[in-house]
């Protein structure tokens, strides 16, 4: 709602402010900024830098959203959806939580004509879109549910995806135990955010400061944390790849 209204507000004032000249726009920001970091306690300055940061960071990617009509521009620029259309094969069953907008289930059905991909997220907003998006492709092998999954006492599946997922939920272990016993698959292919992606984040937690990227986050996994919490739950990572600044992993389960 806050979020909303200060869209909102910005639009009627953004066309006063865009008749100033780009140049002088960037020089009054930056030089702002300068000012900013110029304190003479520095780790307070360097907090307030961080927390602008979050504040432009936001900006970007609701401005790249918008430019990719609903879908952000990375899923495009990155291709990540290959990574679990490559793993998946046809005519698996296919169990997509979290799936959001519905963009990685639909890559998904549309290589996969013989599997039957479900996708489940609690937002009804990001269920009635990515509807929207699977009337464009007419794909009969695809089905969007708005729900818990943990509401849910049996989707059978060989193939469970968990596309940023893991790092919004508080007990993981029992979270990843209760979809393999609904689902019964052995096969998960998951994509978590790589808290060693940059050397801002460890400073960042240093300074005692939130390090996260959403503030949704409950942790953002080094290797080794994801090793583990995976192995609890049974899980083995078969193969794993570091890009983009996540941990890319293809898990079976060991009964």
């Amino acid at each position: 709602m806050r979020k909303n209204i200060i869209l909102s507000i910005a639009k009627v004032f953004s066309y006063f402010w865009l008749l100033i000249p780009s140049k002088i726009r960037r020089f009054l920001f930056t030089s702002f900024f300068i000012l900013e970091s110029r304190g003479s306690r520095q780790s307070k300055s360097i907090k307030n830098l961080f927390l602008i940061k979050d504040k432009l960071d936001w900006i970007i990617n609701e401005r790249a959203i918008k430019y990719g009509n609903g879908v952000h521009p990375k899923h495009l620029l990155t291709n990540y959806h290959q990574f679990f259309i490559d793993r998946i094969k046809d005519g698996d069953n296919v169990l997509d939580v979290g799936c959001g907008n519905g963009s990685v289930a639909i890559s998904i059905a549309k290589t996969h004509l013989n599997s039957l991909i479900t996708g489940i997220d609690l937002d009804k907003n990001n269920i009635n879109f990515a509807k929207e998006k699977q009337k464009n492709y007419n794909l009969k092998n695809l089905n969007f549910i708005n729900g818990d999954i943990n509401d849910f006492l049996e989707i059978k599946s060989d193939v469970v995806v968990l596309s940023n997922v893991l790092e919004h939920i508080e007990n993981r272990s029992s979270f990843l135990e209760n979809i393999q016993k609904l689902s019964g698959a052995n096969l998960f292919l998951i994509r978590v955010p790589y808290f060693k992606r940059d050397w801002q984040i460890a400073f960042r937690k240093e300074l005692g400061m939130y390090y996260f990227s959403d503030n949704d986050h409950k942790i953002e996994h080094t290797l080794e944390e994801l090793k583990q919490e995976l192995k609890i739950s049974n899980l083995k990572m078969k193969e794993i790849i570091i890009i983009w600044g996540e941990i890319w992993t293809k898990c079976e389960y060991e009964f």
